[in-house]
């Protein structure tokens, strides 16, 4: 039996979705542990596009797909998704489909909150996708939080929302300026998600250990990536929760023993959304070329991704933090046709050689880039389906990177269908 952790290992965006896609096959329950939808992961099925922001991607393969306690949700969009699911004839019912009950829920003056503040702070703005996320979170570390347990009663569930609400409105007026909420016509908005989630919430921690007993194999889905994560991110250009594989075990219920892998996404080049510091960003032709090819817009929020080389400070960094078993190369056809490829090795900051990534972003913003310059290949590689079939320099090209990160690369993407992938190890084998 194999329970993997999927993570990303860059800022996002790095292929996730469709990696989770391929190995739910082999799986029998899926599990996303952390998040909202302020992250979007996109798969390819036979030519169509499918695009989740809540359920797990395993949901295409028909597996048990469950939402963790640790991550925040938006009914309205949960509710929006399972209808878009179910119209491109997908089983989403909550024999598919479990909520767990402690999953914390997005009301609407968490999104009023969040756009109002990104509104204040003009130049200064974090980039946040507006979508509640950070403030949802807020208020469940500060104890104010209104989970799925809570909504079930709607008795508890009013009290709840009046007493938060006295509170937000007045932060709301008098120091945002912004629109208020009427208690009451938030109260009868959520009694119909009542009604509609209801048979979905289960003791997702439980659902889990028991499908482990039983011998069933578990895929843990991350969202976003390790330098988006809340302690070892790139602070405050993060999101509000720990990407981490250690949070798959506390944003679902499990405890670490029963993990036996851990695979990180690495994306063949450098992408990231929003603002903050990225050392090994093209501002020039090449950055074009691979933002077009690459095809690089925020699946979320349709946003132009910054685009650059490949980091290895960072990825580094991703597999010490995550005690990575394994990586999976996506996107390495974008870079079929480019006559050089650089990889980042370490970085200068004022006459000193950085190995390591620093945690202050005023350091980093002022690190430049040390680069190793590979040879690039000029043929398509997308229809190549084993390792010995891809060029050399491509063939180089991951070498390097499995001597650089010290970790080996087990799945090897060349386009975003799912035959388009190269498994040398299957971590579920």
């Amino acid at each position: 039996m194999s329970n993997v952790i999927i993570v990303g290992t860059q800022w996002g965006d790095e292929g996730k979705g469709k990696i989770v896609d391929l190995l739910a096959e082999h799986a029998d329950v899926v599990v996303r542990f952390q998040g909202g939808n302020n992250a979007g992961h996109t798969m390819v099925v036979d030519g169509e596009q499918f695009i989740s922001h809540l359920v797990p991607s395993g949901i295409l393969q028909k597996k048990t797909c469950l939402i963790g306690n640790g991550m925040v949700v938006d009914p309205e969009v949960l509710k929006e998704e399972i209808d878009y699911l179910k119209e491109k004839g997908i089983d989403v019912g909550p024999e598919k489909l479990k909520i767990s009950e402690r999953a914390h829920l997005i009301m609407p003056y968490h999104k009023l909150v969040d756009n109002a503040r990104e509104k204040m702070k003009g130049d200064g703005k974090i980039g946040t996708t507006g979508r509640g996320i950070g403030p949802c979170y807020e208020d469940k570390a500060t104890r104010r939080g209104i989970r799925f347990v809570d909504l079930l009663d709607g008795e508890t569930f009013g009290e709840k929302v009046r007493t938060i609400l006295d509170e937000k409105n007045f932060y709301l007026k008098n120091y945002h300026q912004a629109d208020t909420l009427d208690p009451e016509q938030v109260i009868d908005q959520y009694s119909e998600f009542r009604e509609i989630f209801a048979s979905y919430v289960e003791n997702v921690s439980v659902f889990i250990y028991d499908s482990m007993k039983n011998g069933k194999q578990v895929l843990f889905e991350g969202a976003q990536g390790t330098h988006l994560d809340i302690d070892h991110g790139t602070y405050p250009f993060v999101t509000s929760s720990s990407t981490l594989s250690g949070n798959a075990c506390c944003g679902s219920g499990i405890g670490p023993v029963e993990i036996s892998g851990v695979i990180g996404i690495v994306k063949a080049y450098t992408t990231r959304v929003g603002q903050g510091p990225f050392p090994t960003e093209l501002t020039d032709d090449i950055g074009d070329i691979i933002q077009k090819t690459g095809a690089e817009f925020g699946a979320t929020t349709g946003r132009r991704r910054r685009c650059g080389w490949l980091d290895a400070i960072i990825v580094r960094n991703a597999v010490r933090l995550n005690s990575l078993t394994g990586l999976a190369i996506t996107k390495l056809d974008v870079l079929d046709g480019l006559d050089d490829i650089k990889i980042c090795t370490a970085y200068e900051y004022r006459g000193e050689i950085l190995k390591d990534f620093p945690a202050s972003l005023d350091v980093l913003a002022e690190c430049k880039p040390i680069y190793e310059t590979l040879p690039g290949w000029k043929e398509d590689i997308s229809n190549i389906r084993t390792y010995e079939q891809l060029p050399d320099k491509a063939r180089a090209y991951l070498m390097r990177v499995e001597e650089l990160m010290e970790t080996p690369v087990q799945m090897i993407s060349v386009g975003p269908g799912r035959d388009q992938t190269i498994t040398l190890k299957n971590p579920f084998a």
